[in-house]
């Protein structure tokens, strides 16, 4: 089947023609020859047809590849078939019967190796670390017990962090130029990375309220946006074009500009959210669960810096390439995701329910050392004086004999013995209950009498913190102790 003949611009200095036609001849003369299996004088004459300056020229480029193919001559068919595919890309051309005679060559397999979609553990892994990923970007985005700013940092982290996973998965399997609209869907992310981390830390750390000054973070992703925004604009054929040059031009100069600038972005905010958690772990406000988290984030982090910096300098030296800093990327989606399942409080950071109450006495003006007496002397109203059996307890009674506040009263309670007044309270008075039950070796006590006994002022109360702490009534407890 004899190929059509390509458009071909007629130029002002030939206006009779004569090019066309010399063209068509030798376009012609090239196929008979080729369907005669003449195909050294075939390549020959299509030498000369590629000479005419055509605007098509994949159909040609392949029956070049053919006739070497079938004159068996590897890297001249390799040759011509790279171009033919650059052309015209489509990969079904490797996929031809023709070429079953140097399809088993080294170079043949280099070529559909380069261009042919393919699948292996690796990209099969991202696949798997991507969509995890998506789902958890979207489930800590919804996630209304995590503080909303924490929450929505972090989950567009993740998600970035998704998207480039995914889009390494696209290139190297090839889908890339199959899809060419995936050409950098990620690129416009790279200074973003090292801002969103930064800013979390600062929001679960520090409390920290955004001012419109820090929207000069963004000022070099909106400028490279901005630089991208027409190559996005671009038809899938014209993307398709660029990505191949990229490929086959090795790395550039604006590539190394990129590269490098990121690379500055990472260890910049690198150093400040070091700043930041070494700044966090001094003061010990978090709680053990908190603090495995900011660390464990804050290493991984960067170990990705190290492992970005091994990337550049195997790039820049064309070294065989491994994407380490993917392996991290995955790593730090796959860690957020495990964190996210089983112990989501961990991302609000000083906002979690473990933590609230730091920021509720922030302001108080109580001291360390105030705060450890005040500790002290409430420890001497309930342990020695057994305040708590007084009927008409209350928080305004423990300030007085504290000779303090009510609020700093409460703040000592809740931050040194991790619960309310109330709880305390009901700590101390069912403790004693206890004890006196124990020793009620006859089992003739009164449960009535006991509870007034405590501090109680009816049954109803007492039963239900007795079954509250112990998940019996104090009638059941009574019948079981010894």
């Amino acid at each position: 089947m004899l190929y059509p003949i390509p458009p071909i611009d007629i130029k002002e200095n030939n206006p009779g023609g004569s090019q066309i036609q010399e063209y068509r001849r030798l376009l012609k003369k090239a196929d008979d020859l080729y369907l005669e299996r003449k195909f050294p004088e075939a390549l020959k004459t299509y030498n000369l047809v590629l000479e005419k300056e055509t605007t098509i020229k994949a159909p040609v480029l392949k029956k070049m590849a053919l006739s070497h193919a079938a004159l068996e001559h590897v890297d001249e068919c390799v040759h011509y078939l790279e171009q033919s595919l650059i052309s015209e890309f489509d990969t079904k051309i490797l996929m031809d019967g023709r070429f079953d005679t140097v399809r088993g060559t080294e170079a043949f397999n280099k070529l559909a190796e380069k261009y042919s979609p393919t699948i292996d553990i690796w990209s099969f892994l991202y696949l798997y670390a991507a969509l995890i990923g998506f789902y958890v970007a979207a489930l800590l985005n919804f996630n209304k017990k995590i503080e909303r700013i924490a929450r929505t940092l972090i989950s567009i982290f993740v998600l970035i962090h998704s998207i480039f996973i995914l889009h390494i998965c696209i290139s190297i399997t090839n889908y890339e130029y199959e899809f060419p609209h995936s050409y950098l869907m990620s690129t416009s992310f790279s200074f973003l990375y090292g801002p969103l981390l930064y800013f979390y830390f600062k929001r679960i750390t520090q409390q920290y309220q955004f001012k419109i000054k820090d929207l000069l973070h963004l000022a070099p992703t909106v400028l490279f946006l901005i630089y991208l925004v027409p190559i996005y604009t671009l038809p899938a054929n014209e993307k398709l074009k660029l990505l191949l040059e990229d490929f086959n031009d090795g790395f550039s100069f604006s590539n190394f500009v990129v590269t490098a600038i990121k690379l500055t972005s990472l260890i910049v905010y690198g150093y400040f959210i070091r700043k930041l958690y070494l700044k966090r772990k001094k003061k010990k406000e978090l709680g053990k669960q908190n603090d495995i988290w900011q660390r464990n984030l804050y290493r991984i982090h960067f170990l990705y810096i190290i492992s970005y910096l091994l990337y550049c300098v195997f790039i820049v030296n064309d070294l065989p390439l491994f994407h380490s800093q993917v392996v991290c990327m995955a790593l730090m989606v796959l860690y957020i995701g495990y964190s996210a399942s089983i112990q989501p409080s961990v991302f609000s950071g000083i906002y979690s329910f473990d933590n609230q109450l730091f920021f509720k006495y922030e302001k108080s003006g109580l001291t360390d050392s105030l705060s450890k007496e005040l500790m002290q002397n409430l420890i001497n109203l309930f342990d020695t004086e057994q305040i708590y059996k007084e009927s008409n307890i209350c928080l305004e009674m423990i300030a007085n004999r504290l000779n303090t506040t009510r609020h700093n009263a409460s703040q000592v309670i809740n931050e040194h013995f991790k619960m309310n007044f109330h709880e305390l309270v009901n700590k101390y008075r069912i403790k004693e209950a206890k004890s006196i039950l124990d020793k009620d070796r006859q089992k003739n006590l009164n449960i009535i009498d006991i509870a007034y006994e405590v501090g109680y002022n009816n049954k109803v109360t007492f039963n239900k913190a007795f079954k509250k702490d112990t998940k019996l009534t104090p009638s059941e407890y009574q019948k079981k102790s010894i």
